[in-house]
């Protein structure tokens, strides 16, 4: 209902989109504004240009706080700051407004490629830390990695040994080997780090009744080079 003294409700449309900052870097909403307002008989030149630029204010305010990355939530947001808004003077009366809020296509565009990058610096992470700093690790992934068949039995097999070999390694050679080196930063020919490697060898044995504990795989020999080489791609 209007009383008589009452100017007719008036309703303004952006005629282009309008910028809104968001709260991801590089990333800003666009909106587009539909204001139904009333003038007062002593409303002021430009009237119109007020409202929506007190709008647009109130609508930056709430966008700025928010993620580009929820679009109907950030609109939800803006829509229930602006339903809550008073218009700054005497000289309108402001009847409803409503935001409808976008994402331009490069705006788009960029937020595809940061969360699949994002999604590859997690992959490399947990890669990292479950993967790539365990060596025996690596060759159960490529085994895995292979279409069935592709490997034949005795490269399955090689494979698995290699894996055997590594954590051996990990669980028994690399700790004895970095104390060993502590020890033997001395011997500066390869002759005799060699001999030391077997003597340790030979004391492993002796402090396990004459057999190496389970799991512990001997020395690499002068004759055995190739060999080893060969397990270790």
């Amino acid at each position: 209902m209007r009383w008589p003294w009452h100017c007719a409700p008036r309703t303004s449309t952006s005629i282009q989109p309008r910028t809104l900052p968001s709260a991801t870097d590089g990333i800003a909403f666009e909106a587009v504004y539909t204001i139904t307002w009333r003038p007062n008989w002593r409303t002021q030149p430009h009237a119109e240009e007020a409202i929506r630029t007190h709008v647009h204010s109130a609508a930056a305010r709430t966008t700025e706080r928010l993620a580009a990355t929820d679009l109907p939530a950030a609109q939800d947001a803006v829509n229930a700051a602006l339903d809550a808004l008073s218009p700054p003077g005497a000289h309108y009366r402001l009847l409803a407004a409503h935001a409808d809020l976008a994402l331009s296509p490069t705006a788009r565009e960029m937020l595809t490629q940061r969360a699949a990058d994002e999604h590859r610096v997690r992959r490399l992470r947990f890669l990292k830390e479950n993967l790539y700093d365990r060596p025996d690790l690596i060759v159960v992934d490529q085994l895995e990695r292979q279409v069935p068949g592709a490997l034949s039995d005795g490269h399955v097999a090689e494979l698995q040994r290699l894996a055997r070999l590594i954590s051996s390694c990990d669980r028994w050679w690399f700790p004895v080997l970095q104390q060993w080196e502590k020890v033997g930063q001395g011997f500066t020919d390869t002759g005799k780090q060699q001999q030391a490697m077997l003597v340790l060898y030979d004391a492993l044995k002796a402090l396990n009744g004459g057999s190496l504990p389970d799991g512990i795989m001997p020395p690499e020999s002068p004759g055995t080079s190739a060999t080893a080489s060969r397990a270790h791609p």
